[in-house]
């Protein structure tokens, strides 16, 4: 019998054994609303399979197993020979199996893809986030792809396989192969033009060898990997391949791994190449053109898992405090923790309900929406990933002490917190692209005014909003020492029309109230107190 001074009593009980999809209603109703509605019955019951998946205990030990034994390299084997490989623990080939079989490299092959692949990633990366990365760079390696008919031929079936073969041998020899991508090298980092590694033709044509560098390539294990180099015609795309058709191993030089704040289950390397062979993508000296439909395929990847992030960590929050009591009461109830639960929850409402909007207009594929998603995808990426980090963090301290010990999980929330706002281009990117849509594709704001403007009329702070952004509009004066705050307020008009149309008026209502009317304060938890908050709170809790 345990001794009384042991007993342990107003402790929140594990969240476990739930489905994840159903209890996140904000994403039920995204699915619901974007969804043909002869495709939504299979939808919700593979989601909600997913879900369930998700919120099991074997899947949520697999997630910190994976965590707690990151990857190893190993350079040489026993005898001397190099060999250039990673190994992981086997929670991390399970979750990332799991994943692949769950269609979420597989948005291009079926009616609804991206939405559905959207709400499986939004759902699956809650259980690690550091799979979300290989799946993510196989989904986008697809359009770069496309650019080379014969090259998509080729691969695109084994990249948008249920199949996960972790072997290396040649990619012709599997049902299904990851991708990775080598972009940045360490001189340039973003600035992709600086790149130095060089590009040799071969005698048969569209094949090169390669020598060179690259400062971040994750997965480094993947079948095959989308680099850029500078060929004799300019910066081109290459599809290098980690094993050649006879079977030898490519040279692919892992120097290190890198020790990363988070996402630690996931490698991220620095490679050499050294006479490396490549096959072109796309014509030479339009390397960025061929890449630039992956690379806002990752970006709206990163929106997602910012938006799993804050999903995870707001539920963390609110179920805790659903059970926890203090001061007389459940902390649920306490006007004060339930203005900042709410707050917390409309930060997650908001971007679920803007990354599932994106999703939906890659399914619809018309102008309009590719117009659309041209300003619409960096605004995202730029404010849904920057917001992910102060969500993290209150609702870290929810939980108290208990949020800061490492059982809790949410320490391992926080250190993922920042990374959707680098990858991908950090934050003056995509400010920066903001700016050059609106100056060189007209269309892109027309469309994007176009869609804020379907919510006109219906609250007076988002008519304000938006006659206030477009104020700011029209006036280019020093508009890139600038460009944060108007990318800011695009986004924010964005969410803020979406969630007047889609949301529940009490959510729709504390939205407008704080981040468009001003009525908040500069940490979360300040909303205005006359606001129906309970009913926000409510909206969020993680009950399936």
């Amino acid at each position: 019998m345990a001794a009384s001074t042991h007993t342990v009593t107003n402790q929140a009980p594990p969240l476990v054994g739930y489905d994840v999809f159903a209890a996140d209603r904000a994403l039920v109703e995204a699915v619901d609303r974007h969804l043909d509605p002869e495709l939504l019955e299979e939808a919700r019951e593979e989601l909600s399979a997913l879900g369930r998946t998700t919120g099991s205990a074997q899947v949520q030990e697999w997630g910190a197993l994976a965590n707690e034994n990151p990857p190893k390299l190993r350079t040489h084997d026993r005898y001397g020979n190099r060999i250039d490989e990673v190994d992981f623990h086997p929670s991390w080939h399970r979750l990332l199996g799991k994943g692949v079989s769950a269609g979420l490299t597989s948005a291009w092959s079926r009616p609804g893809g991206h939405l559905r692949r959207a709400a499986g990633f939004v759902i699956w990366t809650q259980a690690e986030a550091g799979n979300g990365c290989p799946l993510s760079m196989t989904h986008a390696a697809v359009p770069a792809l496309r650019t080379d008919p014969a090259l998509a031929a080729e691969w695109e079936p084994r990249l948008t396989s249920t199949v996960y073969d972790q072997e290396l041998r040649p990619a012709s020899q599997k049902a299904g192969v990851l991708f990775g991508m080598g972009m940045t090298e360490k001189q340039g980092g973003s600035d992709v033009r600086a790149n130095t590694t060089e590009a040799r033709p071969l005698a048969e044509d569209g094949t090169y060898v390669l020598t060179g560098h690259k400062w971040f390539c994750s997965a480094p294990m993947s079948d095959g990997f989308l680099v850029l180099a500078q060929a004799p015609g300019g910066l081109s795309c290459f599809l290098v391949p980690r094993v050649l058709e006879d079977g030898t191993r490519n040279v692919f030089r892992i120097q290190r791994l890198k020790d990363k704040l988070g996402n630690r289950s996931n490698a991220s390397s620095e490679v050499e190449f050294d006479g490396t062979w490549a096959r072109r993508v796309g014509d030479e000296g339009r390397g960025v053109r061929t890449i630039i439909e992956m690379v806002a395929a990752t970006r709206l990847d990163c929106v997602l898992g910012s938006a799993s992030l804050m999903r995870q960590a707001v539920a963390q929050a609110i179920h805790h405090s659903t059970y926890r009591e203090a001061f007389g009461g459940r902390l649920l109830d306490k006007p004060l923790m339930r203005n900042v639960l709410a707050d917390l929850a409309l930060e997650s409402e908001a971007a679920t309900t803007l990354a599932m909007r994106l999703a939906a207009a890659y399914d619809d594929g018309s102008e309009q929406e590719r117009a659309f998603l041209r300003l619409a995808v960096p605004a995202a990426k730029y404010w849904v990933t920057k917001r992910c980090t102060p969500v993290a963090v209150e609702a870290l301290e929810c939980l108290g002490g208990n949020g800061y010990v490492e059982e809790s999980g949410m320490p391992r929330l926080l250190r993922e917190s920042p990374l959707n706002s680098i990858w991908e281009g950090a934050g003056n990117v995509q400010a920066l692209d903001v700016l050059r849509a609106l100056q060189r594709e007209p269309g892109a704001l027309d469309a994007y005014l176009r869609e804020v403007g379907r919510a006109r009329g219906a609250d007076h702070r988002l008519d304000g909003a938006i006659k206030n952004l477009l104020t700011e509009l029209a006036d280019l004066n020093g508009i890139e020492a600038r460009a944060r705050r108007l990318v800011e307020r695009i986004a924010l008009v964005l969410q803020g029309s979406l969630l007047v149309r889609y949301a529940p008026p009490e959510v729709a209502d504390a939205f407008c109230a704080s981040r468009l009317g001003g009525d908040w304060g500069t940490a979360l938890g300040t909303l205005p107190h006359s606001l129906d908050l309970a009913t926000v709170v409510e909206r969020a809790r993680p009950v399936s």
